[in-house]
């Protein structure tokens, strides 16, 4: 039935298609062929790794989006549809390669970048946005939180805690390192992080590569107290998350995740994840994708029932990366505690899928009853006019959206 709720949004899952450097990443399906064998010279971290070598597969390779951020004007803000009562403008532009997204507790919303080396404060100023570069020479600061007064920033393979920001955008002060002890890998090596209502720090490490038997240290979820100390993983099994958040209601993390590429078009889906027992969960990669479909490289001797499934397919390769479930007071009833989601979208798909916010409702299960779209438009004639990346629900109730293709934020809120 899951499956079913997914076809007419034309989706499942794939690993997050680059807008910048190139870097790799339930009605039981039809087995597909499996995938023309990569050439032997071919890099396990490469995004190509495993791609055929013939046919309309061979033309397909991972979008760069424009080298600079496109102007306010020419945003493709009258191609986005939202749904009836809803409202969307451009909250910020020039946010070159705007990402994951964090607001502090003065309204200054913090986004990092994954192709760039900065991270930006964008602040409204006589309701104009003012956008300024506080950090620069990182290597791929992709993750932002905000906490207690404190910007946590995640590099590839470091994080660092700027205290105070709020209070010193103009001199920003000199970051405190919070952990080093991380891969540097490149492939699946950009970070997403938060921090639950443990007060712990959650930090993922990526698969290093499309499908591999990932060594001890990746493709899991670590977390750790606020200091770095303590540092255990929660999940293994995750090929690559670049989105997490926690149930309102029962508290229990909850995750996007990407699936393999070149299997096919169809399979496998994206991942909607939740982390039940810490430190006792693994949800499948490379064994198994979407719950309930075995690898055909890995896959030999496993069963899907040795693992966690999905309480949610996301489509495939449609690279579902940030999440927030939606707990302000300004949207309709029907979207309290319900799952947003922002799909990069599809680019080792013929025809592509995703670029887009959909909202996930989820039964007294906790499992996904309905998919449904929420912000279309990023996709025209199958190619890309933008590409959402991070979610977030403002002090206001209003949802952010980054979109790094172009270097915006926008902003949907709900008419009264």
């Amino acid at each position: 039935m899951l499956v079913g709720l997914l076809l007419p949004l034309g989706g499942a899952l794939a690993q997050q298609a680059p807008s910048g450097t190139p870097t790799p990443g339930s009605a039981e399906p039809a087995a597909p062929k499996p995938a023309v064998a990569p050439a032997l010279a071919q890099d396990r971290g490469s995004a190509l790794y495993g791609r055929p070598e013939g046919g309309e597969a061979a033309k397909l390779a991972p979008i760069a989006g424009p080298p600079i951020p496109t102007a306010a004007a020419r945003l493709p803000l009258d191609k986005l549809k939202v749904p009836n009562g809803f409202k969307i403008e451009v909250f910020a532009s020039g946010v070159a390669n705007a990402r994951s997204l964090a607001q502090g507790d003065k309204g200054t919303v913090f986004v990092g970048t994954r192709s760039l080396d900065r991270v930006y404060a964008v602040r409204q100023v006589d309701g104009k946005p003012v956008v300024k570069v506080i950090a620069s020479g990182l290597h791929r600061p992709n993750g932002v939180v905000f906490h207690k007064g404190a910007l946590y920033v995640a590099e590839l393979s470091k994080i660092w805690r700027f205290d105070d920001i709020e209070n010193n955008l103009e001199t920003p002060p000199k970051p405190v390192l919070v952990y080093d002890d991380l891969p540097k890998d490149e492939a699946h090596g950009w970070k997403f992080i938060a921090i639950g209502p443990d007060e712990k720090l959650y930090v993922p490490v990526g698969a290093p590569g499309n499908i591999l038997i990932p060594p001890n240290t990746h493709a899991q979820i670590r977390r750790m107290d606020l200091d770095g100390k303590n540092v255990e993983v929660v999940a293994r099994g995750v090929r690559n998350t670049v989105g997490f958040d926690w149930n309102p209601g029962t508290k229990q993390l909850t995750f996007t995740d990407n699936g393999r590429d070149w299997v096919s078009e169809d399979i496998p889906n994206d991942e909607l994840n939740v982390l039940a027992e810490p430190g006792k969960q693994h949800f499948g990669y490379p064994y198994c994708h979407q719950g309930n479909f075995t690898d055909p490289e890995y896959g030999w001797g496993r069963s899907c029932a040795e693992f966690t499934a999905p309480v949610g397919l996301l489509g495939p390769h449609s690279a579902a990366l940030g999440m927030r479930f939606y707990t302000g007071g300004q949207f309709p009833a029907e979207y309290r505690n319900a799952v947003l989601i922002a799909r990069h979208g599809s680019w080792n798909k013929t025809q592509k899928i995703g670029g887009d916010v959909v909202v996930a409702k989820l039964g007294s299960d906790g499992r996904v009853v309905s998919l449904e779209p929420f912000l279309t438009g990023f996709l025209q004639d199958n190619r890309y006019v933008g590409r959402p990346v991070d979610v977030l629900v403002a002090q206001d109730g209003a949802l952010l959206i980054s979109d790094d293709f172009n270097g915006a934020i926008y902003r949907v809120s709900y008419g009264r």
